[in-house]
């Protein structure tokens, strides 16, 4: 069942040329070891041959298999390089355009001082954003590449997606159902984006962990690095790497509270210091209520007083309204 399970969500998460084709070259390699098998048979029915034959289907079953799955990242590889090949033909164009008209403009002077004559600078494409696991598995990224705010490629690092698998497939329960999130929202971003999401095959064999792979792979394609994982987004700066943190994205985009604002809180619990309560706001962010212990289940309105900035979000501490500093109702 487990391996049923596994296999399943295998070739869920494979891009469907790349089914079809490994489905033909294992289908063509099946047709050889029947023809080859045929011949082996027709020399007489016995644990040699027979075992031959199983051999053959064996062998040239996995090997169609296989060929197949290599015409895949090959023709993968090809409409990469034709991309590359249009990218750069378009912005040749462009500087030849762009020149041309600079030519025109010393040629006819009165066009070269009006400002609508003027070429517009070639747009510059966006860098591809590489996803690490954490980011995948967290799943907002899937809204924020949907509402358009990443630009350029999505690169899914093939060593990436097996760690992915690999946490699948674990036998903690957490840690499987993380995996398998991950895989989900993977299938989202290539099934429902009307946009490039690719599959990078590239590996650095010498390279054991899945950061310094991923580090290596954004400098070498020019990319930045997508995540919530703090310490690879240090490393990712001291590095010289670009890198989008969708946890700073989200403080960034909180609604701003200024001392004296009222709010009301649920408070959820006691506070660490005594007589506090603490409660959240709707994006996580925690209140502290001053004299709020005693309220612990029940909702109150409450004054701002201090919003403090730290590396883990925002704190706001705030007193009772009509509540003095002694605690009593003014």
């Amino acid at each position: 069942m487990a391996l049923s399970a596994a296999i399943e969500r295998r070739w869920s998460s494979m891009p469907t040329q790349q089914i079809v084709l490994s489905s033909i070259g294992l289908i063509i390699g099946l047709l050889v070891a029947t023809l080859l098998s045929q011949l082996v048979l027709s020399a007489g029915a016995s644990l040699v041959t027979i075992s031959v034959s199983a051999i053959l289907y064996v062998v040239l079953g996995a090997l169609g298999l296989r060929i197949g799955y290599r015409r895949y990242h090959e023709s993968k590889q090809e409409r990469r390089r034709f991309r590359l090949r249009l990218k750069r033909s378009a912005t040749l164009t462009h500087m030849l355009d762009d020149a041309a008209m600079m030519l025109d403009d010393e040629d006819d002077p009165e066009a070269s001082d009006d400002p609508a004559a003027k070429p517009e600078a070639p747009c510059r494409e966006a860098p591809p954003k590489l996803l690490d696991t954490s980011v995948i598995i967290d799943g907002r990224i899937f809204d924020i590449a949907k509402t358009g705010f990443l630009e350029g490629d999505i690169l899914i690092p093939q060593f990436v997606l097996a760690e992915l698998r690999h946490i699948a497939d674990s036998g903690d329960g957490l840690r499987r159902a993380r995996g398998r999130r991950g895989l989900d929202v993977l299938g989202k971003l290539q099934n429902e984006l009307k946009r490039n999401v690719i599959v990078d095959e590239t590996d650095y064999p010498d390279v054991a962990e899945v950061d310094v792979k991923l580090l290596r792979l954004c400098r070498d394609r020019g990319g930045v690095v997508v995540t919530n994982d703090y310490n690879l987004n240090k490393v990712a700066g001291v590095s010289g790497i670009g890198v989008l943190n969708i946890n700073d994205l989200a403080n960034a985009v909180k609604p701003m509270l200024m001392a004296g604002e009222e709010l009301s809180v649920q408070i959820v619990r006691e506070g660490k210091e005594p007589g506090q309560g603490v409660g959240y706001l709707d994006d996580g962010t925690m209140i502290v209520v001053d004299n709020g212990r005693r309220f612990v289940g029940e909702s109150v309105a409450a004054i701002v007083t201090t919003v403090l900035q730290t590396s883990a979000g925002r704190m706001i501490f705030t007193r009772l309204k009509n509540m003095d500093d002694n605690g009593h109702t003014a």
